[in-house]
């Protein structure tokens, strides 16, 4: 049986040929393994959390409004949730890691910009103006688009980067300083001029520099379901980058 007569046998009554040529020419090739995927949800949720909690934390709710203080432990809630939502960020960033080393190439975007090659910045540029509506039709990418990588690099990897390292300073602080977590991150303070108070404030304005991205992202993600060339949301759960179409 030829590939358009099986197409015409399983088809949908209400199918026509356009319809049947749509069918033969969706292409898909897998992207992203499920180690990736499983990740970036958890990792999602974990960030979230620490939004949520970090943003109470720098600014704390009315205890009174609770319940006696007495009678209460909302504070001491949040920066329980806050702690836990960190380490399973910080775990899974070093499992994120370790699967740049071994997984497939597309694993390893995450963690490097190829800033040596003028053909990727003269994508980034397309990509800029794509964005900007200025471009009319955007290009093909199986794995992220340069624009998009570039982004993930500087707000995810070196923001996260910074929290993970920024966070686990702060927590040691509570260990004291004879803790080997202070043996291995009281460095951080001494970047700040030994004023803990000053790496509060960074870690605070951090939690913005992410959540800048995690509003940007969610956006462009949608955005690019609808407008691309190639599935976006949904790749990220199936793992597939789906084209909607066969040219270049």
């Amino acid at each position: 049986m030829s590939e358009a007569k099986e197409f015409s046998t399983l088809a949908a009554p209400d199918s026509d040929e356009q319809d049947r040529r749509s069918a033969r020419r969706q292409t898909s090739i897998y992207v992203y393994e499920a180690p990736v995927r499983i990740w970036h949800w958890v990792n999602a949720a974990a960030i979230v959390v620490l939004c949520v909690t970090g943003y109470f934390i720098g600014s704390p709710p009315p205890s009174m409004q609770v319940a006696e203080a007495t009678h209460q432990f909302v504070f001491g809630y949040l920066r329980f949730a806050h702690f836990a939502a960190g380490m399973i960020l910080t775990t899974g960033f070093l499992g994120r890691i370790y699967w740049a080393i071994v997984g497939n190439h597309h694993a390893r975007q995450l963690f490097y910009v190829p800033f040596w090659s003028a053909q990727y910045w003269s994508e980034v540029l397309f990509e800029t103006r794509w964005y900007m509506f200025i471009e009319k039709e955007p290009k093909k990418y199986i794995g992220h688009n340069p624009l998009a990588q570039l982004a993930i690099f500087l707000f995810f990897t070196v923001g996260v980067t910074f929290m993970i390292l920024s966070g686990l300073a702060l927590y040691s602080e509570g260990l004291g300083r004879d803790s080997v977590l202070y043996a291995l991150t009281g460095w951080m303070f001494t970047l700040v001029g030994g004023n803990s108070q000053v790496l509060h404030t960074l870690h605070h304005l951090g939690m913005w520099w992410i959540m800048v991205f995690m509003i940007t992202h969610m956006y462009v993600a949608i955005r690019e379901d609808i407008m691309s060339r190639q599935s976006i949301v949904s790749t990220m759960i199936s793992g597939r980058r789906t084209f909607k179409d066969d040219r270049p």
